[in-house]
C-alpha cells in the first residue's frame, strides 16, 4: 500500500453501499431524492436496485400502511440482506428481478426511485422505457447519477489528472457519463423532466475520498491498462496521500413524470 490513508482492498459491496449512505453526501442527497418523489399516502412506490435496502424504510414511512414498497434487485445476496432490515416493515416487499424487464404490471406504480444504478445497467434507455410502462400516467421517477466526466482530482501534473478521469470514464464505469444524459434518455423514453438538481461533492481530505472513489486501486487498475506509468502512478498517489488535496465531481438528480395519457383529474 502506498500510503495508509488509502485503502488496498476493494470493500464487502454491501459495506461499501452501507458506508455511502452513513456519509454526510450520502443522507443529504438521499434525503433530497426524497423529497423530489413527493410521496404521498397510500402509494406505490418502487426502489429499482434496492441493494440491502438502505432506502427502503424511508419509502416505507411515507407512503403509510395505507401504501405499498417494492424494492427490486438483480442480486440474490443484497435482495436476503434487504428482506432481513425490512421483517418489520409490513408494507415493504422485496423481489429479485432485471431492472430491464420488471415483473410488474403496467401502470403499477405512483412512484419509482433508481440511485447510483443506471451508471451500471447494460441498457439504460431500455430500462427507462420499463420503468415508464410501469408507472401510471402522471407518475414520478427520480434518478440520482453521477457523471464521471466531471470528476476532477486535483494534481500538480495536470496530465496525470485527466488520464486518471479518462481511465474512470473509460473502463471503471460502464454508463460514465449516464448523470447529465438521463434528461435526453429520459425524454426518448417518454417521460417530460421538469426538474434537474445538480450537486457537486468537494472532497478536501484524501482518506474520506478514497472510501468512495478508491483511489489507489482506481490507479492500480489504470496502471495495468496504459493510462499510467508506474513512475506516473507513485507521484500521483504520493502528491494526493501528502499534498493539499481537493477532488470534485457532479451528481445529478434528476425528476422525470410519466405523461398523462388524458386529461388530468
Amino acid at each position: 500500500m502506498t500510503s495508509p490513508v488509502f485503502e488496498s482492498t476493494t470493500p464487502d459491496p454491501i459495506a461499501y453501499l452501507d458506508r455511502v449512505a452513513e456519509t454526510d453526501l450520502g443522507r443529504s442527497y438521499k434525503e433530497r431524492m426524497l423529497h423530489e418523489l413527493a410521496i404521498r399516502p397510500g402509494h406505490t412506490a418502487l426502489d429499482l436496485g434496492c441493494g440491502p435496502g438502505t432506502d427502503l424504510a424511508p419509502l416505507a414511512q411515507a407512503v403509510t400502511g395505507t401504501g405499498t414498497v417494492i424494492g427490486i434487485d438483480h442480486d440474490q445476496a443484497t435482495i436476503d440482506v434487504a428482506r432481513e432490515r425490512t421483517a418489520d416493515q409490513s408494507a415493504v416487499s422485496v423481489r429479485r428481478a432485471d431492472i430491464h424487464d420488471l415483473p410488474l404490471p403496467d401502470d403499477t406504480a405512483d412512484r419509482a426511485r433508481t440511485d447510483r444504478v443506471l451508471q451500471h445497467v447494460a441498457d439504460p434507455a431500455g430500462a427507462l422505457r420499463e420503468i415508464h410502462r410501469v408507472l401510471r400516467p402522471g407518475g414520478r421517477l427520480v434518478m440520482g447519477e453521477p457523471d464521471w466526466g466531471t470528476l476532477t482530482v486535483d494534481h500538480p501534473d495536470g496530465q496525470l489528472s485527466r488520464a486518471y478521469t479518462q481511465f474512470v470514464t473509460d473502463k471503471v464505469v460502464r454508463n460514465a457519463r449516464i448523470g447529465s444524459r438521463l434528461p435526453r434518455l429520459a425524454t426518448a423514453a417518454g417521460f417530460t423532466v421538469p426538474s434537474v438538481i445538480p450537486i457537486t461533492p468537494v472532497f478536501r481530505d484524501a482518506e474520506a475520498a478514497d472510501k468512495i472513489l478508491g483511489l489507489e486501486r482506481t490507479t492500480q487498475r489504470a496502471v495495468a491498462a496504459g493510462y499510467l506509468t508506474e513512475d506516473a502512478s507513485r507521484r500521483w498517489l504520493d502528491h494526493l496521500s501528502t499534498g493539499p488535496f481537493l477532488a470534485a465531481m457532479t451528481f445529478y438528480i434528476v425528476v422525470a413524470e410519466s405523461k398523462w395519457n388524458g386529461p388530468s383529474s
